[in-house]
């Protein structure tokens, strides 16, 4: 008992520490007192500005605090080059004021006017195929092309002088989803040349060293040799794809920070954002550090089915939001969502309505999770265009509200609500604070290990996935981390499937351990180094001194066959990654492999080190089972106290709030803490179904 309140105080302390960083930087262009701003996307250009007024009128009357706009409109920001027209969106600007609405303002970068594209035809993305892109899409010019750039920055930069210190505008949108590029075109090949003549220090050797190039007789003699590689081509020199998407990502990045500087050298107020899909291992995510936060895009409903239940597709993956929550907030301390649908879209494999309920039920999920504001696509829904039947907030008459809107609506007015009853943002239960959790995530460790998988069936985000459902279901806050953050504030963290690692890290990690942190290490972590390399020593010898095992060898099963490990009288099936170990003298046996030439052999240790502990499990089950036992067992030898959701319910806190959200197919039971109050909904919770109540203080 005394080392669970030890724990806890700890936890408690170290969480608050992290909810007051966190903070930090929302608190700068957020009032924690408004809870989340709700916006909505407007095009003026698309309608007729007789109808603008009335457009705007009906935002406010809905509750919208905010609207967003220029996201697509180069061709009528600049209709010829060096021409710019702003009175257009001048007169946008004014009407949304009068009715109360703040504007984001947008670099319409992602759609170049048809000028551009025909005078200046190098600028269009080259394909690995041959295939040139062409106007009439969206992204389709190169971050790599200079002239690009250059007529972009000059776009960007009278739109920033005009707008700079315009009080009306709250923010900035840079491009819109901005992606990762794999251009093929020359000037793409120059920078790629360029950059690694930068990381190489202008040493053909030290490239030829890192990519291996004596193997197969790839030695270059300059990097005027070196072209952007085939990845689609069979055994492509996977150190020179790892450098390569690195080139990619960095080029997205740079593209990125210099919008944003241009625009802070005339808006000193204003904030500045974009809206990245959460491809989490694209790369580039987080990696513009002139933003002062990063905001998403969630769709969750268009025509896949990862929702429970036969009719789940209509609600959607239960932890898509928070997932995406969870990753982007710690990035810079706030986060907010730039799109959420407010209905059905008309670019998935099948479009079905959602469930009544389900748009409320994400836009909930994204306040849980400690967003500054949400924004919906769109406002109208179009009459023309390749988004014709993408629901808006209104329908195709611009009046009529969709049922969507109508859930919005009802968001909007329950936030206005919570307003009065809200306290300070850290106002979180020790319990749940002591639960804190970090993932160790980099994104190269999924570029190198899908590069040479070693087993078909291995997936990488699916196999981070089978820890982060339990956390959540454990009532975990999560917080996704890089290599930069403080491993010390979190009493356990999770590194999954880590291939790329140097001693450095890995003497961080034994430092952490050392302190008093307990660390979760899974298979395939520290095997390479940074360039994807084998170093010269036993397999997976770099981490033996963290984890107190040497490895034997590894298997890989057939997955119609797969193997058993054994934990605690329980059986679990894996096929995908199995490390034999043998553990050191100090070492606890937790799980081992059964029915193989290796039968009886450890798959999962727990070893003490210092203050801490690591808990390594060198296999990859089929269901995540094992991994959500091993967690329940560490957490119990730790003393932290977690719940047992079941699958599709989350439970979240903030500003003295608790959040429990169904995304299941069978109404929710759940029993309030003492003393606690309902707000809204009911402590059974139907499907979609949301449950906000108030902490006792």
């Amino acid at each position: 008992m005394k080392h669970f309140l030890l724990s806890s105080f700890v936890a408690l302390l170290v969480g608050t520490s992290l909810c007051q960083a966190a903070r930090q930087a929302g608190g700068k262009w957020f009032k924690e007192k408004d809870l989340t701003l709700t916006g909505v996307y407007y095009y003026p250009e698309h309608w007729n500005p007789e109808q603008w007024e009335r457009d705007f009128k009906q935002m406010h009357e809905l509750g919208f605090e905010f609207t967003h706009f220029a996201e697509f409109a180069w061709a009528q920001l600049e209709p010829e080059e060096g021409k710019y027209d702003f009175a257009w969106l001048d007169k946008a600007v004014a009407l949304a004021a009068k009715y109360d609405l703040k504007v984001i303002m947008c670099t319409s970068t992602a759609t170049p006017p048809v000028w551009l594209s025909r005078k200046y035809p190098e600028i269009l993305l080259k394909q690995e195929n041959g295939m040139i892109l062409d106007h009439g899409a969206r992204q389709h010019a190169s971050f790599a092309s200079p002239i690009y750039r250059e007529l972009a920055y000059k776009m960007i930069e009278q739109l920033a002088k005009h707008y700079g210190n315009d009080s009306r505008i709250v923010g900035w949108q840079l491009d819109n989803e901005p992606a990762v590029q794999f251009d093929y075109n020359l000037k793409a090949e120059i920078a790629f040349r360029d950059f690694l003549r930068q990381k190489y220090q202008n040493s053909i050797r030290r490239l030829n060293e890192a990519w291996g190039t004596s193997f197969w007789s790839q030695n270059y003699k300059s990097f005027d040799e070196i072209t952007l590689p085939k990845m689609s081509q069979m055994f492509m020199n996977h150190h020179q794809i790892l450098d390569y998407r690195r080139f990619a990502a960095f080029q997205t990045n740079d593209f990125l920070n210099q919008q944003c500087r241009l625009i802070k050298k005339y808006a000193q107020n204003q904030w500045v954002t974009t809206n990245y899909i959460p491809n989490y291992d694209e790369g580039h995510i987080g990696g513009s550090k002139d933003l002062d936060f990063v905001s998403y895009t969630r769709y969750m409903v268009y025509g896949d089915n990862e929702g429970i239940g036969r009719r789940g597709y209509r609600v959607g993956n239960p932890l898509r939001i928070a997932w995406a929550n969870d990753f982007f907030r710690p990035l810079n301390g706030t986060y907010g969502v730039m799109e959420l649908q407010p209905g059905q879209v008309n670019w998935g494999s099948i479009n079905p309505q959602p469930l009544p309920g389900a748009v409320r039920l994400w836009l909930w999920s994204v306040f849980a999770g400690g967003s500054d504001f949400v924004c919906t696509y769109r406002y109208r829904q179009p009459l023309y265009g390749t988004e014709q039947y993408h629901y808006g907030i209104v329908g195709t008459d611009g009046v009529t509200v969709t049922p969507g809107g109508r859930e919005y609506e009802q968001f909007i007015n329950e936030i206005r609500l919570l307003r009065k009853e809200a306290t300070a943002y850290n106002n979180k239960p020790s319990d749940y604070v002591a639960r804190s959790t970090a993932i160790l995530f980099n994104h190269e460790n999924a570029w190198s290990i899908e590069r040479q998988k070693q087993n078909a069936t291995w997936n990488t985000m699916a196999h981070i996935e089978k820890y982060y459902r339990t956390l959540k279901s454990f009532g975990a806050p999560v917080d996704f981390i890089t290599e930069e953050k403080n491993f010390n504030r979190y009493p356990v963290m999770i590194v999954p499937a880590y291939q790329l690692a140097d001693e450095p890290l890995v003497s961080r990690w034994v430092d952490y351990v050392r302190k008093g942190g307990n660390l979760v290490v899974t298979c395939r972590t520290a095997q390479k180094d940074r360039y994807g390399r084998l170093p010269e020593a036993a397999f997976g010898s770099l981490i033996n001194g963290l984890t107190g095992n040497k490895m034997d060898f590894y298997d890989l099963l057939l997955p119609g066959d797969p193997g058993l490990v054994k934990m605690d009288g329980k059986e679990y099936q894996w096929n995908t990654w199995g490390e034999i170990l043998i553990p050191g003298e100090t070492s606890e046996v937790w799980a081992t492999y059964q029915k193989e030439f290796y039968d009886g052999k450890p798959a999962v240790t727990h070893y003490k080190l210092g203050k801490g502990s690591v808990t390594y499990v060198g296999v990859d089950s089929f269901d995540g089972k094992l991994e959500a036992e091993i967690l329940k067992k560490l957490y119990a030898r730790l003393g932290i106290g977690v719940q047992s959701l079941p699958y599709g319910v989350t439970m979240e806190y903030r500003n003295g709030l608790g959040i429990v959200l169904n995304y299941s197919d069978q109404p929710y039971q759940f029993t309030l803490p003492k003393g606690a109050k309902v707000l809204i909904g009911n402590t059974l919770i139907s499907t979609a179904g949301v449950l906000v109540f108030k902490l006792n203080n």
